[in-house]
């Protein structure tokens, strides 16, 4: 967490604009000289955990230093900030009063930080040196790492009756080890830690079939500091030894050429079986494929990960991967039962118990590691106790020193994320338990706080796509629900890897969970999230430190005091109709959150929050933007529409009025959803950096300058364009040369021919046409979009008939609805192959299920609703075989 720390606030030197560090430039580059000297130290030093106290002691001493430098530079940001604002309206006032106070406090910041600057550099260096000259081995992390071993290998030994919901899983592992695929095959079991990939993979390699299977077995479990030699050395004992024979004596003085030699001949003529557990990175499956060849007689290899990456990795031939689901509420029941209740009859819970104890499985969410150690802990307890544990609620593993196994396991994948990573997961235990994340405000948020390191060639938002594309990868976030392609839409935390990092978020002053009931007199961590279903917000103090105030279920009447280097301020779904005057001081502020609260303005004064990078007003009462929005010159990101929630109208949403010189935002990537006039859809012409742009209340006497405007656009990758009413047309055909990074297209409006540029959408992933009604079939223009993974259409086509004949071959979901006149579907062998999703809602004519669905073999949901009561009927008799293949049907 130190290297993280340390990282954190190098990038925010960084981005802090150079003239604003006038006086203090040569403190400051000297802070940073010594910040990447640190940072360098750390990494080489490997210091994912502490080990023992003095470290800790040093790691805590490097942090809280870091954090004050951190904190004397965005005091000084705020103070420039507040006197650029303040002194702006008189030179002479400016000069004469502020000038001299500028350069006092210059004086002051160099001064502190200069003072910092020499603690980094000299005390704590050298303390590290003098408790190094005596250090003794550290303990914690490395028996850490040997009890996680010693974990695993205990798999081995579990009896078929310990283990539950096995069966199946284990019949697929097992059709892959024996069927007659000649080519050795690789075999990758994934999934968070605990989830029980390596007891998978055990109860299969000791399955009788499996040893007659192969000539040689051998398992070997990857310590995260393996030596190669070691790795091999012991793959060639656990081969030799699975067939009962002598292990060469000279064996341990072997180098790694001989050691390499050795597989490789004994393993020549032998179908063999290797598991490798607990694979953490794919250097390792790089150094030990040149010793696992592949003699084409069914050769196997296992691997169990935590990362989707490892998983993946190619060692030739073919290869399955199995994502390891967590266990169903009545397997996760069973599971704890075996391991509390085998000393009562019939291993039942007992009756008095079962509510309390259901309570509890149920905070293990399926994880079957968490499951057996709960159940392990409370099989000694008697009746007092288990009330004991209830009414503490310390059945959680930061609580009980017993289930601390359950932590070493999960702590594991923490420690090994990059160290840009940790905080961005760490910041994820803000939110509330179950509460699903959506991507697009999780990446602004770490945006806000400078945790994303941006690179060359990319943007900041990209940077943090990928962030948490490696989270999910990793297992550290679950998805809930994800794009078209298949990237992470929303996730959330499994409640143990939570709480996981809410106890690392305490320890490092990160951040905290309050529930707001009580006052706070003093808040330690620098960021605060306030989770309350019923009540207020009491006042709060001792805020001078906060970087994240968030709000969650709450009433909010007053904001924390002293809370001026606040960078996060995120109120969403907050009962609040006004925002105090306090809001518009907070001159640090990057991210503000506004959405579905019950604002109907916003002053002139946002002006002030120079800084403000993101300014989300969704779904709020507000109708025009102030004309101080066109001098936040740093924001990135204005959402600004509201759904009015009739989806059968054509205006299914409203924009906000913006004054014309929004246009001057340079730094702008999207805006959504800007109300039409002249001069505006004029202006925006000079806004080429726009990524994501929405626009409504056009006109079609506004084509030319639109769509000049969009062709302006060149890194346009999401467009929305919608028509004043239902009666007006939407003209778009002088758009002769649509962006090339289009990949969502959303046109509201009639159309009256399908616009010509549509087959040049290489890029397009997700297309929406709403009330287009168009009079020819939109299909052949766009069935050949490689692409195109998302098509919704929503009264855009006048017709009785629309037949998919050809391509749409990534197409993954499909939404018909509003269609007046269609009495026919139909969909030919070997069109949408990939098709997961299918809808159709209030069509009244058609009476059939679509012709040929029955085609559709991937498709996983149908949805039916508002359809007439002949194709209800239908689909539950006479055309039940045709979508029998279908896992879920919902009619509405």
């Amino acid at each position: 967490m130190a290297t993280a720390i340390v990282y954190l606030l190098n990038n925010s030197i960084l981005s802090t604009e150079a003239s604003l560090l006038w006086g203090v430039g040569d403190a400051i580059d000297d802070l940073k000289e010594e910040l990447r000297t640190m940072q360098s130290f750390l990494i080489e030093d490997n210091m994912k955990e502490a080990e023992s106290e003095t470290e800790k002691t040093w790691v805590a001493n490097v942090r809280d230093r870091v954090y004050d430098a951190e904190d004397i530079i965005d005091e000084f940001m705020y103070h420039i900030n507040s006197q650029q604002i303040q002194g702006g309206c008189s030179w002479i006032l400016h000069h004469t009063i502020y000038f001299p106070i500028n350069l006092w406090v210059r004086h002051q910041t160099a001064t502190k930080i200069q003072k910092i600057s020499g603690i980094i550099k000299g005390a704590i260096p050298e303390r590290k040196r003098r408790y190094d000259s005596d250090r003794r081995e550290g303990t914690s992390s490395k028996d850490t790492h040997k009890w996680v071993m010693r974990h695993a290998e205990s798999t081995l030994f579990f009896k078929e009756d310990e283990l539950v919901g096995i069966e199946k899983k284990r019949q697929s592992i097992m059709n892959w080890l024996m069927d007659e695929e000649p080519h050795l095959t690789v075999i990758s079991i994934v999934g968070m830690g605990g989830a029980g990939k390596t007891t998978l993979a055990a109860n299969t390699y000791n399955n009788d079939d499996v040893k007659k299977h192969f000539d040689c077995c051998s398992w070997f479990t990857i310590s995260q500091a393996y030596e190669l030699e070691d790795v091999l050395r012991s793959l060639i004992k656990e081969f030799h030894e699975s067939r009962k024979e002598t292990i060469q004596a000279d064996l341990n003085s072997m180098n790694y050429r001989l050691l390499v030699k050795t597989l490789v001949n004994y393993l020549e003529k032998k179908r063999y079986l290797l598991v490798l557990d607990d694979v953490w990175d794919t250097n390792l499956l790089d150094e030990i494929k040149v010793s696992l060849r592949d003699s084409c007689i069914g050769s196997r290899i296992i691997l169990t990960t935590r990362k989707e990456d490892v998983a993946c990795y190619h060692l030739g031939g073919k290869h399955h991967v199995h994502y390891i689901q967590l266990l169903q509420n009545e397997e996760a029941w069973e599971l704890f039962c075996k391991r509390a209740f085998t000393n009562c009859p019939n291993g039942r819970c007992p009756l008095e118990l079962k509510s309390f104890a259901e309570e509890l499985v149920g905070k293990c969410e399926g994880l079957p590691l968490a499951i057996a150690s709960l159940g392990s802990l409370m099989y000694f307890k008697n009746m007092s106790q288990w009330n004991e544990i209830k009414s503490n609620a310390n059945w959680s593993p930061s609580n009980n020193p017993k289930l601390e196994g359950v932590r070493s396991i999960l702590l594991l994948s923490f420690n090994d994320l990059p160290y840009q990573l940790k905080h961005c997961f760490l910041y994820c235990s803000l939110f509330p338990e179950d509460h699903v994340i959506s991507r697009k405000r999780l990446i602004k948020l770490w945006m806000a706080e400078g945790f994303v390191e941006l690179n060359e060639g990319s943007t900041l938002e990209d940077e943090a796509d990928n962030y948490l594309v490696e989270l999910t990868f990793r297992n550290m976030l679950q998805v809930v629900e994800r794009n078209e392609f298949g990237r992470p839409k929303r996730c959330k935390m499994h409640d143990l890897l939570r709480e996981l990092a809410l106890s690392v978020s305490i320890k490092e002053k990160f951040g905290a969970v309050h529930g707001g009931g009580e006052e706070m007199k003093e808040c330690k961590a620098r960021r605060i999230s306030i989770h309350k279903t019923n009540g207020e917000l009491k006042s709060f103090t001792g805020m001078s430190k906060l970087r994240s105030f968030l709000v969650f279920n709450m009433s909010l009447k007053t904001l924390p005091s002293g809370g001026k280097m606040l960078r996060v301020l995120d109120l969403e779904d907050a009962p609040i109709d006004e925002l105090p005057e306090e809001v518009f001081k907070l001159f640090n502020l990057r991210y503000l959150n506004l959405r579905r609260t019950l604002l109907k303005r916003l002053p002139n004064s946002i002006e002030q929050l120079l800084n403000l990078q993101t300014l989300d007003i969704m779904d709020t009462q507000i109708e025009a933007l102030p004309l101080g929005i066109g001098k936040l010159q740093n924001l990135r990101h204005l959402i600004m529409y509201r759904y009015t929630g009739n989806w059968s109208n054509c205006i299914y949403s409203i924009g906000m009025q913006a004054p014309s010189n929004i246009a001057q935002l340079k730094n702008l990537q999207s805006v959504s959803s800007i109300v039409a006039n002249d001069d505006l859809i004029r202006k925006i012409r000079s806004m080429t950096q726009l990524t994501s742009f929405g626009i409504s209340n056009v006109k079609a006497a506004n084509e030319t300058d639109l769509c000049i405007s969009i062709q302006n656009m060149t890194r346009l990758r999401i467009m929305s364009i919608m028509v004043a009413n239902e009666e007006d047309t939407l003209r778009m055909d002088v758009l002769t040369s649509p962006p090339s990074n289009l990949q969502k297209v959303f046109l509201t409006g009639k159309l009256e021919k399908v616009p010509k540029w549509f087959c040049s959408l290489q890029s397009l992933t997700y297309l929406q046409l709403h009330w287009s009604r168009l009079e020819e079939d939109l299909l052949p223009h766009i069935s050949a979009l490689p692409n195109l993974g998302r098509l919704v259409l929503i009264n855009a086509y006048v017709g009785k008939q629309l037949c998919f004949n050809t391509s749409f071959l990534k197409l993954t979901r499909l939404s018909i609805r509003n269609f007046p006149q269609l009495n026919e579907i139909i969909i030919e062998k070997g069109v949408m192959p990939n098709l997961k999703f299918l809808y159709i809602y209030s069509c009244m004519e058609l009476k059939t299920v679509p012709k040929g669905i029955e085609y559709l073999q991937n498709l996983q949901q149908l949805d039916l609703g508002s359809v007439s009561k002949e194709l209800k009927n239908r689909i539950l008799s006479e055309d039940f075989p045709k979508v029998k293949h279908i896992p879920k049907i919902d009619i509405w």
